[in-house]
């Protein structure tokens, strides 16, 4: 292994090689093999995503004698130069530490100039963002009137801080996150290339941590053979990156969404006193509650994790509320390790607020003083409570309900939502309406149903999905009905528990909701 540090060792050569970013490869590729290259190009993404990197390949795309379908030689002096970074012609400027207009109006002097030996002088500025807003300005002027041989890409990672009028005058490409296969695609060739043996367990491992920077993910890899060799195994893996070898991430998920404060303070604070590193524990964490998300609305097949951990994330959401989980999984990915690495406040903070949200959310009723001689009970418990309905006659039971409005639809919609298990292509299209959705309207032969979310109204709103809700809607109500769905506010979604028949007794005689 070469004393080089791997992300430059490994660095993409040509477009091709650039992992992830496919639509801006392969957009790039045509402009230099059509010879419609524009004269200034925004890079915006996160790092370690390959923005200044795909920089450096197109400026030996468009100066290569021999490029072929828009990719460089790299075997020509003007692409080995470009590549060993002594071009003069391909000039890199960092902003971050050349943000002033002493510096811009230098580049706008040198601009003028003609190329030494390239067909075009490249200018590759990273971080264009912390430029001063004079220096902006400045570059500015350059970007309006660009001489022909002037290629600019500018690249960075907080776009918003761009000046729109430099937006205006560039062709933006935008970056995403790698995927965690891509990410280990590419470390399973540097190690099959520096001869590394680690396990297939560990690359991922290592992509996770990467949290979708390559370049973070090299760094990653050459800091754990700098520990433990070119032989490492999944414990020196995890030790390296400050995982811990427990199963405190699931005890705390399971505390999450079984609203239980002092268990998971006290799981917290053990973290605290293991020395385990919070940022990557919490990275775990987020991972877990993505997948009781995806198990609670029934996308399981998108989990790689054993038969055994999808059984017990099932137990886990048994009776937990898809809003929950929700709630939960953005407040612990929201949590900014950056500034505080080391406390346990922002953990803490995150598990107190998602159980005290979730609990406020669910209303409590306070009923009136019973009436001499009344039949409901003085006393309606509301939260968590299932609800609860009056045996019908034989004569009710006897004939299918032809609802007339939709207040007999929403009276009967739980028995509804259960005649659907078992439905769909794996037997869960109840998931995909169960607290996801609430009935709105009911005109004609029309039902309007509102959902919270768009991944579920977009699942109902599939040909084959849609047809089977209908068909069920005509063997439950006894006439058919044609679906239409829509995006409602959260907010305004209307507690199940005033639906139910003793609840709306209650409410008639005088009680109120208090919450």
């Amino acid at each position: 292994m070469g004393s080089e540090v791997f992300y430059r060792k490994w660095r993409p050569q040509t477009l091709a090689e650039v992992v992830g970013q496919e639509p801006v490869v392969e957009t790039l590729r045509r402009a230099v093999q059509s010879g419609k290259t524009a004269h200034a190009y925004l890079f915006c993404g996160p790092r370690g995503t390959g923005k200044t990197s795909t920089g450096r390949i197109l400026a030996k795309a468009v100066n290569c004698p021999n490029q072929t379908s828009g990719e460089p030689c790299n075997t020509c002096s003007i692409c080995r130069s470009i590549t060993e970074g002594r071009a003069p012609d391909v000039i890199e400027i960092d902003a971050a530490n050349n943000r002033g207009i002493d510096e811009i109006r230098s580049l706008r002097e040198k601009v003028h100039y003609a190329p030494n030996v390239a067909r075009y002088k490249v200018y590759i500025i990273d971080e264009v963002h912390m430029l001063t807003e004079a220096a902006s300005n400045a570059l500015l002027k350059t970007l309006e009137e660009p001489p022909p041989h002037i290629i600019f890409v500018l690249a960075t990672t907080e776009p918003h801080k761009v000046l729109p009028t430099i937006m205006s005058r560039c062709q933006r490409f935008n970056f995403r996150r790698l995927a965690q296969a891509a990410i280990v695609d590419k470390l399973k060739l540097i190690c099959r290339e520096e001869d590394i043996n680690v396990g297939l367990d560990s690359l991922r491992l290592i992509g996770q941590a990467a949290t979708g920077s390559l370049r973070d993910a090299e760094n990653l890899l050459q800091q754990s053979v700098a520990y433990y060799g070119n032989e490492i195994d999944f414990g020196q893996v995890r030790m390296a990156l400050g995982f811990s070898d427990d199963l405190r991430v699931g005890q705390l998920a399971k505390c999450i969404a079984n609203r239980d404060i002092p268990t998971g303070l006290r799981i917290i604070n053990s973290l605290d006193n293991d020395g385990i590193d919070l940022r990557q524990f919490n990275l775990g964490l987020v991972e877990y509650l993505r997948g009781l998300l995806l198990v609670k609305s029934g996308c399981e097949e998108g989990l790689d994790i054993t038969v055994e951990d999808l059984a017990e994330m099932r137990r886990v959401v048994t009776g937990v509320e898809l809003e929950h989980l929700l709630g939960a999984t953005k407040l612990f990915a929201g949590i900014d390790f950056r500034t505080n690495n080391y406390s346990t406040l922002p953990l803490e903070l995150a598990l107190v607020d998602c159980v005290l949200s979730s609990m406020a959310e669910q209303p409590t009723l306070t009923a009136a003083p019973e009436p001499v001689g009344s039949t409901i009970p003085s006393q309606v418990f509301a939260q968590g409570a299932e609800e609860t309905e009056f045996p019908a006659n034989e004569a009710e039971t006897s004939k299918p309900k032809q609802p007339q409005d939709i207040d007999c639809v929403r009276g009967r919609w739980k028995e509804f939502i259960q005649s659907l298990r078992g439905e769909g292509s794996n037997g869960n299209l109840d998931a995909f309406l169960r607290s996801a959705c609430e009935p709105m309207a009911l005109e004609d032969d029309t039902l309007t149903l509102g959902f919270y979310y768009s991944f579920h109204k977009e699942k109902i709103e599939d040909p084959k999905y849609r047809h089977l809700v209908e068909r069920k809607l005509k063997e439950v109500f006894g006439q058919p009905y044609k679906l239409k769905c829509i995006l409602v506010n959260l907010k305004r979604k209307v507690p199940p528990q005033t639906q139910s028949p003793l609840i709306k007794a209650a409410l008639e005689m005088g009680a109120e909701i208090s919450d």
